[in-house]
């Protein structure tokens, strides 16, 4: 006998939800996790992109660049080197930094000289920005460098020079020349991430260099808003 205030526990009955529903409920959560990532992956490119946009395709004057654009780009490879010294390193250490890049055996004849000369010149012509340029020679064979051309590279090392031993085989799978052309012939820029994105016309020669000038200066002035003078660690 239960008192007026006692009262039946009522209990109710849920159903389980069926697997079809589990995963139809899933689908959107899934999908809005994988949009936010991609939002923030959009949001953190989006300097770099609006930066080349805006080399590239914006052009008020209507100027044309100098140099040929790599579309698309190459990163640099995961490619062990090994330094006039001797000393290893990977090809990779060198991102960080805008690269001013020449190739050419370790004999560096006639034309290796005059883009060693001229990738210096570069940039040292750059001014305040010259620290965000390196020039890199990527030596690609093991004949020796001449003492005197060694100790030249050796005594700007501290300004943003550095030559690399890197087997020419390796080398062709990530630079390429223009049609008729070697590799020798040209420079090339990488950007600060890593990135082949440009390659100027063989033969340079001072004129020339005054116009490829011209496109470094372009590049650094676009990527002001994120590029930093100083190889990040």
């Amino acid at each position: 006998m239960g008192s007026h205030g006692d009262h039946a526990l009522g209990l109710t009955v849920h159903s389980m939800p069926s697997p079809q529903q589990t995963l139809d409920g899933d689908g959107p959560r899934t999908a809005k996790g994988r949009w936010k990532m991609i939002l923030v992956l959009l949001v953190c490119a989006a300097p770099v992109v609006a930066s080349y946009f805006m080399y590239y395709v914006v052009r008020p004057d209507g100027r044309r660049n100098f140099g040929e654009l790599i579309d698309p780009q190459r990163p640099l490879p995961d490619q062990p080197v090994v330094d006039l010294a001797g000393k290893t390193s990977n090809l990779r250490a060198l991102k960080g930094q805008w690269l001013l890049v020449s190739v050419a055996g370790g004999a560096c004849d006639d034309a290796c000289t005059r883009h060693l000369y001229l990738q210096r010149q570069l940039r040292e012509s750059l001014g305040k920005n010259k620290d965000r340029l390196d020039w890199v020679w990527l030596v690609s064979d093991d004949q020796p460098v001449q003492p005197k051309l060694r100790e030249a590279i050796t005594g700007v090392s501290l300004n943003g020079a550095a030559a690399l031993r890197v087997p020419r085989q390796q080398l062709a799978a990530w630079l390429q020349p223009a049609p008729g052309r070697q590799l020798s012939e040209h420079l090339y820029l990488v950007d600060p991430m890593g990135n082949w994105m440009l390659r100027f016309p063989a033969g340079l020669d001072l004129p020339a260099a005054a116009k490829a000038k011209r496109d470094v200066e372009r590049l650094l002035r676009a990527s002001d808003s994120w590029d930093q003078p100083g190889r990040q660690p």
